[in-house]
């Protein structure tokens, strides 16, 4: 492959990575089985990572006498550090479960190794951060997000332009209704 369409693929790849990160939605990768290589940085993409027994996220590009060129050594330095990132990168080492949730890569390990558990098992455990005003999940995404990317003024600016989105809105005014006792 020339040189060239190496890097269209990686910039498109950027791209499109980038993208799924930003998304006004809350992302979840699940792994079953490896995730190797481009599903590796695939992985650092989304907000959460589960993982089930016997699986593994493994950045085995140094193998191929490459680096990370999907945006996953980035992001990976931005989850774990700079020290883990270096040592998972540097010596291409299979990530189990118990490893990524010590290093902070994974939030969870299900109980299920099978599919169909897993995946309901993920969405049990994505339930909890999506459930309630559609909204204010979107807002709380946002706000994240540009605490991550921009600049602290700038991202101080955005979630205060965010928040006045929210503020007296229909969730704001239901709970305010409510009077929610905060234990």
């Amino acid at each position: 492959m020339p040189s060239q369409d190496g890097m269209n693929m990686c910039m498109f790849m950027q791209n499109t990575l980038t993208r799924l990160m930003r998304l006004p939605l809350i992302s979840v990768a699940l792994i079953q089985g490896k995730a190797i290589g481009g599903g590796a940085e695939l992985t650092t993409a989304c907000d959460f990572r589960l993982m089930t027994p016997g699986s593994e996220i493994r950045f085995v590009h140094k193998h191929m006498g490459l680096v990370p060129g999907w945006g996953g050594a980035a992001r990976l330095v931005r989850i774990v550090g700079s020290g883990a990132a270096l040592r998972l990168l540097s010596g291409a080492l299979k990530v189990d479960p118990e490893r990524a949730l010590r290093l902070g890569l994974s939030e969870e390990t299900l109980l299920s190794p099978e599919e169909s558990g897993s995946l309901e098992e993920a969405r049990a455990w994505l339930s909890q951060y999506t459930e309630g005003p559609a909204s204010v999940v979107r807002a709380a995404k946002q706000v994240v997000t540009a605490g991550r990317e921009l600049p602290l003024e700038d991202a101080l600016r955005t979630e205060k332009d965010i928040f006045g989105t929210v503020w007296g809105g229909p969730a704001n005014l239901q709970a305010l209704v409510r009077r929610p006792k905060h234990k």
